[in-house]
């Protein structure tokens, strides 16, 4: 099997808390709360991991926060490369409404970075990059990191001999698909950012299909995956594109689905399976992850038990 390696420059201390009414103005009271280490390449860490594999993770970590995390990662059996980190590690929260279903998520951005630290990170990370690893890049960059590093990552892994999986947004996104040509293996986006970039709402998984044809054409990534919420995924290359769909379950929290996602694919992918195998997997871990409450990712029971039933159909 093939090492993973992912990773998270903006990680976050999730916590996530149940109540009944979202009310302003007045002190609510909290039930069920939980704590978990999250963010990008750390959950997509924690996926692989609960879903039976194994990776690295390159995870900068700064003060209190920072060593909450670092000792909740270790207690999780998660192989960690801790980057000292400027600040203090961000923290996000996630509130369920009880009484309508709904779910309230708010997130902070990070600390600034200094410049020197975005150059000091690359240089951590090509010394950890072997030939054939798939390097996982997601989630948000930290203020202050330049827009471009995922690019210069993607560079460092392609001249290592190593494989890139991207599932980025904002500034990070925009700045691959402007100088990342032929970087990044697999990337990744969901349906609204998928709109912006097209201009036009996508509003049938045909349309989705040959949009995403069309990056994968112009050399932006072999496969071009644009996630559609509980409608699935459609997965494109230049040669033809296929969806893969799960069973819908009861949606308890959103959070982590995108993550258990791409730790699903990438640890097919490490295992030597097609793309429409991993594929297929990586759906199940998204289905699977809506189903558990908070910051809880994906139930391998579960991934096993939906897997039997996700359906791929060539487009």
């Amino acid at each position: 099997m093939q090492h993973i390696l992912t990773i998270a420059l903006n990680p976050a201390l999730d916590s996530a808390a149940e109540v009944g009414s979202v009310i302003p103005d007045r002190k609510l009271r909290c039930v069920n709360p939980s704590l978990e280490p999250g963010g990008g390449g750390v959950n997509v860490s924690r996926a692989i991991a609960l879903l039976g594999g194994e990776s690295t993770a390159f995870v900068a970590l700064g003060g209190a926060t920072g060593n909450m995390m670092a000792e909740l990662l270790r207690e999780a059996g998660l192989d960690l490369h801790r980057f000292n980190g400027p600040g203090l590690t961000r923290q996000s929260t996630a509130i369920l409404e009880t009484s309508t279903g709904r779910q309230f998520r708010f997130g902070q951005p990070g600390p600034d970075w200094p410049v020197a630290e975005s150059a000091r990170a690359l240089t951590e990370i090509e010394a950890l990059l072997e030939p054939d690893m798939i390097v996982v890049a997601t989630g948000s960059l930290p203020p202050c990191v330049p827009d471009d590093f995922y690019v210069s990552l993607g560079q460092r892994v392609q001249a290592a001999g190593a494989r890139m999986i991207v599932d980025t947004s904002g500034r990070a996104q925009k700045a691959l698909l402007k100088k990342g040509h032929g970087l990044a293996q697999v990337l990744r986006m969901d349906r609204h950012e998928s709109e912006l970039l097209a201009g036009a709402p996508l509003e049938t998984l045909e349309a989705a299909a040959r949009f995403a044809q069309s990056i994968a054409a112009e050399g932006l990534a072999e496969l071009v995956i644009l996630a559609r919420g509980a409608e699935g995924s459609v997965f494109a290359r230049a040669e033809g594109c296929f969806h893969c769909v799960s069973p819908k379950g009861r949606v308890v929290s959103k959070v982590g689905a995108g993550d258990s996602f791409v730790g699903g694919l990438a640890l097919g992918l490490a295992r030597g399976e097609s793309f429409e195998a991993a594929g297929k997997l990586a759906t199940a871990a998204a289905a699977a992850a809506v189903m558990t409450p908070g910051s809880q990712l994906c139930e391998r029971a579960t991934v096993e038990a939906l897997l039997e039933e996700t359906v791929l159909t060539v487009l």
